[in-house]
């Protein structure tokens, strides 16, 4: 049977804890909104409950709503390796990688989903679908909830076609789709919404940390905090570039003494991390000065550190839909060094609140100026933070699925396929 979460748990942050940071009237402004939909039950379906961008976002946004009364649950769907093989396939080729993904790749999607759709016992007012792992579930609507909706965490703007068309008679079967920017998005005839991802200050990777604990964690991984410290954290996945960042490291390191620390794990829905993970150790494997860190789910505390005592954080990414270690970076005023794609565009201003790149030498010459001008690095990390205040924090992006839900159930106008 596909799994639901257990939601026993609540968030160790309470809504009253986020005053000091955004102010009374944010908090009291979605308790309003939240009254309008009592009653009403969201499901959030997803393929993990760990690993990934949106597996961490769900896990401080679903105590939230229910702290504000809205009935929220969390289920995902049941699949084995080589589903996930093939779902990795789709994810690639949707952000406009070339993949081999053949008939029986389709088919044996089209057979997972469809066991899903047998066996996922649903109940609820508003589902909620997330990437294209579960999408088939839209064959439930008749049956189920009276508003679904798709959110896209993936830039779809230039897909492979083959699997794009595939997926397009579930998507426009939805009440809604939902992308992480504007341009991100392809023609759809349902409605189309605009929410960024977020980040939750008061949670465990992005709270104040004492220095006790920054030392104890680099202690663990025996990095020296006396020589400047170049950090990338992500899961190892090509779409990363994880090679790239060392290749850009080793540019650098020639002239600049400094350490690199590749920090991440793999998910549930992701095979081909591990394949990745073992390619970066083998890369990295002659230089002392690169830390590969293997560091599991629930280690929050520990990126939390890593990040804090970074000098430059990277996401050399070669596409990324939004990248949550953007914002974390940027929330800590650390200066960042990114690859200019995606939803890194939207956070990163270049030359205001950090430093984007389009290449390997571009990124090794970012991180030179950076490393060798500490003052600018300085303006760069606290103008990065406040973008994140005004823009990228997750009171804001409980406002926006609230207003979300709000405008799809209550909406006479909208037309339903």
């Amino acid at each position: 049977m596909p799994l639901d979460k257990d939601l026993s748990y609540q968030s160790k942050a309470k809504l009253h804890d986020y005053v000091p940071i955004v102010g009374r009237g944010t908090i009291e402004a979605l308790y309003t909104l939240a009254e309008a939909l009592s009653g009403k039950t969201v499901i959030n379906i997803n393929s993990t409950f760990s690993g990934g961008g949106v597996a961490e976002i769900l896990t401080r946004m679903v105590p939230l709503l229910n702290q504000l009364g809205v009935d929220t649950r969390w289920m995902v769907i049941k699949g084995n390796e080589d589903f996930f093989t093939v779902t990795k396939k789709f994810h690639n080729a949707l952000h406009g990688r070339k993949e081999n993904i053949t008939p029986e790749d389709y088919d044996l999607f089209l057979d997972v989903g469809k066991k899903n759709v047998e066996e996922m016992q649903l109940t609820g007012d508003i589902i909620f679908v997330h990437d294209p792992q579960p999408i088939i579930l839209i064959s439930k609507k008749e049956e189920v909830g009276e508003r679904w909706i798709w959110r896209c965490h993936i830039d779809v703007s230039n897909p492979d076609l083959d699997v794009w068309n595939f997926l397009y008679p579930y998507i426009i079967h939805y009440h809604g789709t939902v992308f992480s920017a504007p341009n991100f998005t392809r023609k759809l005839p349902n409605r189309q919404f605009l929410i960024h991802p977020s980040i939750d200050p008061l949670s465990d990777k992005n709270r104040e940390l004492p220095e006790s604990t920054i030392d104890q964690v680099l202690n663990k991984y025996g990095l020296d905090r006396e020589k400047p410290i170049i950090l990338q954290v992500s899961r190892f996945d090509y779409l990363k570039d994880p090679v790239g960042v060392i290749e850009a490291f080793e540019m650098v390191r020639k002239s600049i003494p400094c350490q690199l620390v590749l920090a991440g794990g793999t998910a549930t829905d992701d095979p081909e991390s591990d394949k990745v993970l073992e390619e970066v150790r083998d890369r990295a494997s002659n230089n002392n000065d690169i830390h590969i860190l293997l560091i599991p789910p629930e280690s929050d505390v520990e990126i939390n550190a890593l990040q804090r005592a970074a000098t430059i954080i990277m996401q050399k990414s070669i596409k990324e839909g939004f990248g949550l270690t953007v914002t974390e970076a940027l929330w800590k005023a650390k200066p960042v060094v990114a690859s200019s794609v995606g939803g890194i565009q939207l956070q990163v201003k270049n030359k205001f609140t950090g430093l984007l790149c389009h290449s390997i030498d571009g990124a090794a010459y970012a991180l030179k100026l950076l490393l060798t001008n500490p003052e600018y690095a300085m303006q760069l990390g606290k103008n990065g933070q406040e973008h994140v205040k005004q823009n990228f924090l997750i009171t804001r992006h409980l406002k926006d699925y609230l207003m979300l839900f709000l405008f799809l159930y209550y909406d006479n106008d909208v037309i339903y396929l």
